[in-house]
C-alpha cells in the first residue's frame, strides 16, 4: 500500500502528486522530444497529427469534461481558428503573432455565440451547436473572397525567428513546434484547474444550483468557458490546416465534431489525461485499421474492402465505453492504480457509477 503524507498547502495544489509521477511526466516529455530522432517520417506525422487532436480534445473538455456543456459544433471553431490564421498570415502578419491572434478571435466569437446558446441545456445545447458546425460549411462557401469557398486554400510557409518550418520540408521542425503547443496548452489548463475560474466550471458542471448558492455566476462562467473552449481549439484548427497544406469547406465537416466528442467520451471526460488517451485512439485506429486489412489481404489472399469501417470501429468502442466503462480510458488506468496502491483494502463501491443531476439540481 502506497501513502503520501502531505505537510504543506502547496503539495497539495500543485500540478502533479509527487516526486514519482513528476519523474514520469518528465521521462514521457523528453521521449517525445526525442521522438524525431527515434521515428521515421511516416510515424512522426502520425504522432503529430495525435498531438493536434490532443490539443482540439483539450479545447472541447474544457467545455464538456469540465463544465458540463454538450457541444457537437466545435469543427466550426476549428475551421476558424484555421482560416483566420492563414487569411492573417497572407495579410503580412507574421505566423508568431497571427497564431495567438487567430486562437483570440476564435474565443471572442465563441463568446458571442455561447451568449444566447448556454440559455441551453443538454441535449437542447447539443442540438443548437450541431446546427452551428452545419451551418459553417455554408458560411465558408459564401465568403469565398476570404476563404477561397470550395476552391479552398493552401497554407504558405511558417517562419518563426527566421526559421522557415513546413509540414513536408521540415517534418522535425513542425513536430517540434506542435508540441511546443501541445505542452503550453496542457500547462495552461491544469494551473486553470487549480485557479478559482477552474473550480467555478467543475461546480457548475456538478450542480449548477449549488454553485450559484456559493456565489459562483453561472452565465458568466458559462460563457468564460465556451471562450476557452474556442480559443483553444482555434489553434487546433490553425495547425490542422498547416498539417494539411491545403482545405477547404469540407475539411472541417459535422464528423470532425462527433469525433471529437467521441474521442473525449472515449479518453475520460473531466481529465486531461484523457484528452491525450482519446487522441491516441483517433489518430491511430485508422491506421492501424489500414494496416489490418492489408495484413489479413496478404494472409487470405483477397482484397478487403469495407465502407465505413472506420466509423463503424469508433461507434462500437464508444458503445463499449459507453455500457462497461463511462469514465473511459483514463477512468480504467485509474482504478488500476487505485487497486494497487490500496490493496487490500480496494473495494468496487468507491467508483460506484451515479447520476451527475438531479431533476432538482439544474437551473431553469
Amino acid at each position: 500500500m502506497r501513502i503520501i503524507f502531505k505537510t504543506d498547502y502547496m503539495q497539495d495544489i500543485r500540478p502533479w502528486k509527487d516526486g514519482y509521477q513528476l519523474s514520469l511526466y518528465l521521462i514521457l516529455l523528453a521521449l517525445a522530444v526525442a521522438a524525431p530522432f527515434l521515428l521515421d517520417a511516416f510515424y512522426l506525422g502520425e504522432l503529430n497529427n495525435v498531438l493536434i487532436w490532443a490539443i482540439a480534445g483539450m479545447g472541447l473538455m474544457i467545455l464538456t469534461g469540465h463544465t458540463g456543456q454538450a457541444s457537437l459544433g466545435h469543427a466550426a471553431f476549428l475551421a476558424l481558428g484555421c482560416y483566420s490564421n492563414i487569411i492573417l498570415m497572407e495579410s503580412g502578419v507574421p505566423f508568431m503573432l497571427a497564431f495567438p491572434i487567430a486562437g483570440i478571435i476564435t474565443g471572442l466569437v465563441g463568446v458571442l455565440i455561447a451568449i444566447p446558446a448556454l440559455r441551453l441545456h443538454g441535449v437542447y445545447l447539443a442540438i443548437a451547436t450541431l446546427a452551428l458546425s452545419i451551418l459553417a460549411d455554408d458560411i465558408i462557401v459564401l465568403t469565398a473572397e476570404w476563404t477561397g469557398g470550395v476552391g479552398g486554400k493552401y497554407a504558405p510557409p511558417v517562419n518563426v525567428f527566421g526559421y522557415n518550418i513546413d509540414r513536408w520540408g521540415t517534418p522535425d521542425a513542425f513536430y517540434w513546434l506542435t508540441l511546443g503547443v501541445a505542452v503550453i496548452v496542457t500547462l495552461g489548463y491544469i494551473n486553470l484547474l487549480r485557479a478559482p475560474l477552474g473550480r467555478s466550471f467543475i461546480a457548475v458542471r456538478d450542480s449548477e444550483v449549488s454553485a450559484q448558492a456559493m456565489g459562483v455566476d453561472v452565465a458568466r462562467t458559462k460563457a468564460i468557458s465556451f471562450g476557452l473552449s474556442c480559443m483553444v481549439t482555434g489553434w487546433a484548427g490553425a495547425l490542422m490546416g498547416l498539417f494539411a497544406g491545403a482545405f477547404n469547406n469540407e475539411t472541417f465537416s459535422i464528423i470532425i465534431s462527433i469525433e471529437l466528442l467521441m474521442m473525449i467520451v472515449i479518453g475520460g471526460l473531466g481529465s486531461i489525461h484523457g484528452a491525450f488517451l482519446g487522441a491516441m485512439v483517433i489518430g491511430f485506429l485508422p491506421q492501424f485499421l489500414s494496416l489490418s486489412k492489408e495484413w489479413i489481404g496478404a494472409l487470405t489472399g483477397t482484397t478487403i474492402s469495407l465502407p465505413g469501417m472506420e466509423f463503424g470501429v469508433f461507434g462500437m468502442i464508444l458503445i463499449a465505453f459507453i455500457l462497461f466503462e463511462p469514465m473511459g480510458m483514463y477512468g480504467r488506468w485509474l482504478k488500476i492504480r487505485t487497486y494497487f496502491e490500496l490493496f487490500p483494502f480496494y473495494r468496487k463501491d468507491m467508483f460506484k457509477r451515479q447520476k451527475s443531476y438531479l431533476k432538482t439540481e439544474r437551473l431553469r
